[in-house]
């Protein structure tokens, strides 16, 4: 995913203000201010969609290291409950030849089990803070994704801005607008809903 969304508006920005200075009418001065807002709010949230994913990244990144100790955990509990089995087929291998056990046997067998207890205890942990790690990941990439269609609508309304400024038409910015109030209720969505 791209680090952050590009919001290219300078020509059209520049072209606006050509046409301001061409004739300074009303409403020329009203789509240049207009769309002036709008780009500096495409950019606001433009740097936020892209700092949200990137976060996104770096504990989705997280959770996949917690899941490989998570793992390391695992195998070490299955390897010590293979040599508390060895132990214990040893045990009864020599009580069934009423041969004398050896006492470090049972406590080799009860370090094992303790052993294993801890691994299976610390890999849970583990696998609780990744999961915690994923769940924030994917608020976070929820978030972006209202960034980043805040950052599309603006960047249409700011194009629309500018064809309403060339034509000189009322309705082209009404409609530029309508498409940057509707970008910026979507930007502030994201901002609270986080």
């Amino acid at each position: 995913m791209p680090e952050e969304i590009e919001v290219d508006t300078d020509k059209l920005h520049e072209a606006i203000h050509e046409e301001v200075e061409k004739e300074g009418s009303p409403l020329l001065r009203t789509i240049a201010l207009t769309t002036a807002l709008l780009a500096a709010l495409a950019a606001v949230a433009a740097l936020l969609a892209g700092s949200s994913v990137n976060e996104a990244l770096a504990l989705k990144t997280e959770a996949a290291q917690l899941q490989t100790q998570a793992s390391d955990q695992w195998a070490y509990y299955q390897a010590k409950g293979i040599k508390a089995v060895v132990l214990e087929s040893q045990k009864s291998l020599l009580a069934s030849l009423d041969k004398p056990i050896p006492p470090d046997i049972e406590k080799n067998l009860a370090r094992h089990n303790d052993e294993q207890q801890q691994a299976q205890k610390k890999a849970q942990e583990l696998e609780s803070q990744r999961d915690e790690k994923g769940v924030e990941a994917d608020k976070l990439i929820h978030r972006h994704h209202f960034f980043a269609n805040a950052v599309a609508l603006l960047q249409v309304a700011i194009a629309l801005g500018a064809v309403a400024a060339l034509t000189r038409k009322r309705l082209a910015w009404l409609g530029s607008m309508a498409l940057g109030i509707i970008g910026a209720a979507i930007f502030v969505w994201g901002l609270v809903a986080s």
